[in-house]
């Protein structure tokens, strides 16, 4: 580690970030779906830490190993939904900060205009958790 995790030592940090994974929450999107989507994001930041995180949570809420192994390569497998392969689109698009009207259209025909919002905002807070990891060093415990 390069130094404690920013998340737990600048103030108002953690209640900040997390607040906005709830506001995400209260647009009636599934919370194993964000679980999928934060796992991706993770994936495509190589964020071990989150990685090894929303695995483990994903796991633990039922998910099977197929779809919890399997989200790198979502695309080719058939373990995936077309709102969730949507989301899986736009969350790749939106990490490297481009986001085609093609796949913005696509991921609009699955949710509400709030759902959407809540997941352009928790796909942005997975890759703030994501690049505060990387950048620091954080490693799993």
């Amino acid at each position: 580690m390069r130094i404690a995790n920013p998340m737990m030592t600048v103030p108002g940090a953690m209640q900040a970030l997390l607040g906005l994974s709830e506001a995400a929450e209260k647009t009636g999107l599934d919370k194993n779906f964000l679980e999928l989507v934060y796992l991706r994001v993770s994936i495509i930041n190589s964020c071990g830490v989150c990685i090894d995180y929303h695995s483990k949570l994903l796991r633990k809420a039922g998910e099977t190993d197929e779809r919890v192994y399997s989200v790198a390569g979502w695309r080719d497998v058939p373990y995936y939904t077309d709102a969730e392969k949507a989301a899986f689109a736009l969350a790749e698009e939106m990490t490297s900060v481009h986001v085609s009207d093609d796949v913005w259209d696509e991921a609009a025909k699955h949710w509400s205009e709030a759902q959407l919002g809540g997941l352009t905002i928790a796909i942005s807070a997975i890759n703030v958790w994501n690049r505060l990891n990387v950048a620091t060093q954080q490693k799993v415990a």
